[in-house]
Order: structure tokens, then C-alpha cells, then sequence
């Protein structure tokens, strides 16, 4: 009788035909309209910023997996791409390259290879990469060149976000429309929602997520954000501002989502998602910082395998526990 051989790798376990090969480069289409969007807006430096941090995340990766761990190299499996793509959107179009390599060699050697590779990480690499530029060079981070096309006949403030200017001062004038084409300054990847629902629907279809940690992060950002609007008006922004201003769409739908970092079950994603959603307008509300998104969602990275023992399902067969 031949031996039952058990082979235990780490996440991400995905139960179908779906290789991680096929769902990074699902990913990377899905992102496509940002890059396009902020392209556009923000002019062809924008190709070179993301060629840029893409080509420097596979050579970290490589070079660590080849030289220092001395193991099978895997920058053909599309999570470093990603990884790289994902910076790029998180980072201003007006960013020295040098300072996106950095971000690159952080975001793979200690956000990713650290740990070990894909599947062993705790944090989102391409968020560790953001935080930690943005911490490092806050005054290049926090320096946001304007669009360069124009759709709209809009004043734009030169070298402030949204959240930027409206936290230095409450009652900047509030336009929905900049928001939902991308025509403001911000990160590359986050101005235009248009452009990213666009690719949170390619994403639901090709079901390569589920509704239920962007939804619980956009339902519990809108209702923290709401309570604060309704008891300071003055102060505080409307919810559906706080929704469409910032990274807020873009860390919800692509890098919360990560399969790596995020709960194995439906209701621990739910528990996830809303922590992400309140931790998010509390430093924005509260913070030094307009924009809290990043931080948001390293903190719950961190609460994960709390969450992943907490809400684990009952064995099959198992009795309840005493």
C-alpha cells in the first residue's frame, strides 16, 4: 500500500483552477485604467515612474531569492509585478526615481523576502514600501504635481491633496466631479474612482475577490465619517468626500484585499474590513497625516492571525467547545 504523502505549503490556498500566476496578471489588467487615468493627467513621467519601481522590485526579488536565500526564483509568478505596480499608483508623479527604488528594495526585501516570499509575508509589501518613502522623505511624498490635461475648468491647489487642503482649512470649496475623473493632484493611482471602479469590476468578475472587505471598508469609512459630519458639520467633511477623496478606493479594493494579509473567512474579512474603514477616518480625522488608508490597513495586517484564531471555523464533525 503506497504512503499518504502530505504536503504543507503556505498561503495563499486557493480552492479552484485559478493558479497565482493567473490572478496577479488578473490584478495587473484591473489596474491598467488607474495607470491610464493618471497617465493622462499627469503626463508620460508617470510610465517612467511605474517602468521604474516594476523593473526594481523583479531585480530585488531576484537578486535576494538567488544570492542571499538561495532558492527557486519565482519573478515570473506576478506578485512582484504587482507589487511594483501598486507602489508606483501609491507614490506622486513628480517622485525622484531614486527615491521609488528605494521603495522597491523595501517594499521586496522587507515587506516580502524577510519573511520568507509570497505567502509568508504579514504585511502588504507594497503598502511597507509606501509608508516607509512616506516617512523617510515626507516633504518629495507629500509633494503632488498637477494635472497637466484638463477636462474640467476647476482651480486646482497647487502641491495639496483634497484631504490636504481641507484639513488645513474646512471649508475649501468641495467638487464631486474632480473626484470621480481623476482631474486633482494625488498619488497616480488614486485620484480617478471612475478609473478604479472600473477595475473593482473586472476584479468581481473574474471573482478574484469578494465583496465582503471593500464593502465592510467603504460601509463603516461612510458611517464613522457620517457620525463625525453629523456631530461637526463645520469640521468635518460629508461621508461621500471621505469615500471618494484620497486612497480610499484604491487601498480598499487592491491591497486590502491581499490574499496573504487578509482573513481566510468571510467574517473574519467582514471584522477586518470595518477596522480598516473606522482606523482610516480616525487618522485622517484625528492624525498628522490627511490620508490614513496605508496605516489602516498595516495595523489590521498585523490583527490578522488574531482575527484568522478568533473566527476560525468549526472542525467537521467537531462538537462545540466547552
Amino acid at each position: 500500500m503506497a504512503d499518504h504523502i502530505l504536503i504543507i505549503s503556505p498561503s495563499p490556498h486557493i480552492h479552484s483552477r485559478n493558479r497565482v500566476d493567473k490572478l496577479m496578471y488578473t490584478v495587473i489588467l484591473a489596474l491598467l485604467p488607474a495607470l491610464i487615468t493618471g497617465a493622462y493627467f499627469f503626463g508620460p513621467r508617470v510610465l517612467l515612474l511605474t517602468f521604474t519601481a516594476i523593473v526594481a522590485c523583479l531585480a530585488f526579488e531576484y537578486l535576494i531569492q538567488r544570492f542571499i536565500l538561495k532558492q527557486p526564483t519565482t519573478i515570473t509568478d506576478g506578485s512582484a509585478l504587482v507589487t511594483g505596480l501598486l507602489l508606483s499608483l501609491n507614490l506622486p508623479a513628480g517622485l525622484p526615481l531614486w527615491i521609488v527604488i528605494i521603495g522597491a528594495l523595501v517594499a521586496i526585501g522587507i515587506g516580502k523576502m524577510s519573511f520568507g516570499g509570497l505567502g509568508k509575508n504579514i504585511f502588504n509589501p507594497a503598502i511597507v514600501g509606501r509608508v516607509f518613502l512616506l516617512i523617510s522623505f515626507p516633504a518629495q511624498m507629500t509633494t503632488w504635481p498637477l494635472p497637466e490635461h484638463h477636462i474640467l475648468d476647476i482651480d486646482a491647489t497647487a502641491g495639496a491633496t483634497i484631504l490636504t487642503a481641507i484639513k488645513n482649512s474646512p471649508n475649501v470649496s468641495l467638487d464631486m466631479m474632480p473626484l470621480l475623473i481623476g482631474e486633482r493632484a494625488g498619488s497616480i493611482g488614486e485620484t480617478g474612482a471612475i478609473a478604479l471602479l472600473i477595475g473593482v469590476i473586472i476584479l468581481l468578475i473574474r471573482k478574484v475577490i469578494t465583496w465582503h472587505i471593500p464593502v465592510s471598508i467603504v460601509v463603516s469609512a461612510f458611517l464613522t465619517a457620517a457620525l463625525f459630519h453629523w456631530m461637526d458639520p463645520a469640521h468635518y467633511i460629508p461621508p461621500h468626500f471621505q469615500i471618494l477623496a484620497g486612497g480610499l478606493l484604491l487601498g480598499a479594493f487592491f491591497m486590502a484585499t491581499d490574499y496573504v494579509t487578509s482573513p481566510m473567512t468571510s467574517r473574519g474579512m467582514l471584522i477586518y474590513g470595518c477596522g480598516i474603514g473606522i482606523l482610516t477616518i480616525l487618522i485622517r480625522s484625528f492624525g498628522s497625516y490627511p490620508e490614513g488608508i496605508s496605516f489602516a490597513i498595516l495595523i489590521m495586517n498585523a490583527f490578522t492571525p488574531l482575527i484568522n484564531t478568533y473566527v476560525q471555523p468549526k472542525r467537521f464533525g467537531g462538537g462545540k467547545k466547552k
